[in-house]
């Protein structure tokens, strides 16, 4: 904690990663980790979904199913945590691989935050890119018993989150690689950091001469890399840093 105490103190552009560890205290269950959500659902693949109307259907009432289980969430004292640090322009960028908005929740000032895997607020038109609030998807499946299309040019509706397989967002992925090219300190929280590109992001940083520091509950494949690595809690540790 002292040592993380004094990159932060040192530290004159901190750059945030964040992945689903931040999210877990939440009660969002994580993706990878044993009983994480990848055990109870199929993956569709981007390719699929855009193909096959079983596909969409599929994927579609996943994520009505998951809102219904999650309920209401709000953010933790991670992500009001994080917020303070972007919003007292201390940390210049955050970048998170999270799609639940839990960020954007918690006031992080959206023009310094990248959602870099996107979100699943909402939804979107993959011809003409017009937004869909989630509850009109639903609403048009549970009336049509089909996938949402759109009612403009009836393309195909998609949720907001990049798929596996599906192009990584250009500006969004140039963007948080040059933030992290440009900071002097790297900090990624409850990330395993083994999703690429966003894994290259903390070699990037530490290339260019910034600090590495990592708070994840489990060990990371970077932890040999990294200046200080903190395996506890999140929640409980960041609510030493609420103020940095």
């Amino acid at each position: 904690m002292s040592d993380f105490a004094e990159l932060i103190s040192n530290a004159k552009n901190i750059v945030v990663l964040t992945g689903a560890g931040v999210s877990t205290e939440s009660g969002i269950p994580d993706f990878r980790s044993p009983g994480g959500i990848w055990e109870k659902f199929r993956i569709i693949e981007y390719s699929e979904f855009m193909a096959s109307e079983e596909a969409r259907l599929e994927d579609w009432r996943r994520r009505f199913f998951m809102r219904d289980q999650l309920g209401e969430i709000s953010p933790n004292v991670a992500h009001k945590a994080i917020a303070n640090w972007v919003n007292c322009g201390r940390c210049s960028m955050l970048i998170t691989q999270n799609v639940d908005g839990l960020h954007h929740q918690a006031g992080t000032n959206a023009d310094a935050m990248i959602e870099i895997h996107g979100t699943a607020r909402y939804a979107n038109c993959t011809e003409c890119g017009l937004r869909y609030e989630i509850s009109e998807c639903r609403a048009m499946l549970e009336e049509t018993a089909s996938a949402p299309s759109c009612r403009k040019c009836h393309g195909i509706i998609k949720s907001a989150v990049i798929m596996f397989g599906e192009p990584m967002p250009r500006m969004e992925t140039r963007r948080a690689f040059e933030a992290a090219a440009d900071c002097d300190l790297f900090v990624a929280i409850g990330t395993s950091l083994v999703v690429h590109p966003v894994a290259d992001l903390p070699l990037v940083a530490k290339k260019s001469g910034a600090k590495f520091a990592i708070i994840n509950r489990d060990k990371t494949q970077l932890d040999d890399l990294a200046d200080v690595v903190i395996n506890h809690g999140i929640g409980e540790t960041l609510a030493n840093f609420q103020a940095i």
